[in-house]
């Protein structure tokens, strides 16, 4: 399970690395899929939630 998270994560970040330039739509694409990975880890919606909207 945390290979996968892990991996997940990763994958969102290794995206936004690969931009020249980061736009705000960027950023909330790579949010969607750090939420996305954490409520497929079985993370409580409200913590997922939580944590995505104290990063924006």
């Amino acid at each position: 399970m945390f290979d996968s998270l892990s991996g997940k994560l990763q994958n969102a970040f290794r995206n936004l690395r690969g931009l020249g330039k980061i736009s705000e739509a960027n950023v909330g694409d790579a949010l969607r899929d750090v939420r996305m990975a954490l409520l497929e880890a079985d993370v409580n919606f409200k913590v997922a939630r939580d944590f995505i909207e104290r990063h924006l």
